[in-house]
């Protein structure tokens, strides 16, 4: 029987790579992508996979990805969506856009509509790390330019990044569930990883220390959910375009429930990348 095939983003280290050894464990042929060379290779090396080195602050990176990824994988059963982190304010990336935004969000959303031909064909599932910090932005999204660059804090700006995981979730929902597509966010909860090691903060300070590895979960804990998504039946045990923590489906904010705010956020992030994009979406 041809194994299950698995394309995991942040799959070098935390719950990307945890994701990838639980599903490999469960004989799934996983492709390990991440950002660092030296532990994307060795995660990939431990479970003798192939493994793709991209840098998401650059699109052109995510671009040559996509190409590299349709060159080697005929099918792709699953596509984790799950690079990410909370990051101190930066100067904006070599494409214009705020850190944060395009590391969560947009270079996945350009990653997904390169790849959206192969997806349909396989049927594929895809998965968005997402987080109950979707919440705090509150109202404050501003659907002609969420990623409100350079106002304010790196919370609101990793709270805005993880409401458009949700809204591109909603959206490729939407608009390809007819075309055989599947797809679903997550919160993994609060886990011990280097989430927050790019910062200099109280939060970065609790992510290092022994007491606040304790008080939070495991990787491999915060990876359940997402496996578990990809191990179980779209339609059968869970519906396509919902929000999910702990393998349950989970209220959202109201920002995160607006139709018009997924297809905006959708038009926007398009624009954004058009340059790598022919007609799709």
């Amino acid at each position: 029987m041809e194994k299950k095939t698995a394309l995991i983003t942040g799959a070098s280290d935390g719950i990307g790579a945890q994701a990838a050894r639980m599903l490999a464990a469960r004989g799934w042929q996983v492709a390990v992508i991440g950002r660092d060379a030296e532990k994307t290779e060795r995660v990939a090396r431990e479970l003798d996979a192939p493994h793709y080195v991209a840098d998401f602050s650059r699109l052109s990176e995510v671009a040559a990805l996509a190409e590299r990824l349709k060159r080697d994988w005929g099918h792709i059963g699953l596509l984790a969506n799950n690079a990410g982190g909370i990051f101190d304010k930066r100067p904006m990336t070599e494409d214009g856009h705020e850190h944060t935004f395009q590391v969560n969000h947009l270079a996945h959303f350009l990653l997904t509509l390169l790849l959206l031909d192969r997806l349909k064909e396989s049927r594929a599932v895809i998965i968005s790390t997402s987080s109950a910090a979707h919440r705090i932005p509150g109202l404050r999204f501003d659907p002609e330019d969420p990623e409100m660059r350079g106002n304010d804090s790196p919370a609101l700006a990793y709270g805005r990044a993880k409401l458009a995981n949700i809204l591109f979730t909603r959206e490729l929902h939407r608009r390809h569930h007819g075309d055989g597509i599947s797809a679903a966010a997550f919160h993994p909860g609060v886990v011990g990883t280097s989430f927050a090691g790019g910062m200099r903060s109280p939060m970065s300070l609790l992510y290092r220390s022994g007491l606040g590895r304790k008080m939070m979960k495991t990787p491999r804990e915060g990876a359940d959910t997402l496996v578990w998504l990809a191990e179980s039946r779209p339609g059968a045990d869970w519906e396509s375009g919902g929000y999910f923590i702990r393998r349950q489906e989970a209220p959202v904010s109201r920002m995160a429930r607006s139709e018009a705010l997924a297809k905006a956020l959708w038009e926007y992030s398009l624009e954004c990348c058009r340059d790598f994009l022919s007609q799709k979406g």
